[in-house]
């Protein structure tokens, strides 16, 4: 678990998680949006020798976002219906 200080300025976080694999992974936060009411977290996986240049290019991921106090975790989003609204609700702004 992280913590997340939004009176700061926004800055690089890197999450470190589990994939299906058990394989350790880092993850770049590099959004956090609101749909409906629920926080999804946009993140893009950090790979070794990564220096940002490709970052609209490389594909990203997804999460629910959910908060408890100070400290947050992401979940999966199982439901495809919940998942496409999401990212049809992020690729909305991408068109504009």
């Amino acid at each position: 678990m992280s913590e997340i200080n939004e009176n700061e300025e926004f800055k690089t976080q890197i999450i470190e998680t589990i994939d299906e694999d058990g394989k350790s992974v880092e993850l770049e936060l590099l959004d956090i949006v609101d749909v409906e009411g629920v926080e999804y977290a946009i993140l893009r996986e950090v790979e070794e020798g990564d220096d940002n240049e490709d970052e609209l290019e490389t594909e990203a991921v997804l999460m629910r976002l959910v908060r408890n106090g100070e400290e947050f975790t992401f979940e999966t989003i199982e439901d495809d219906e919940e998942f496409n609204i999401v990212a049809e609700y992020i690729a909305s702004f991408e068109e504009e």
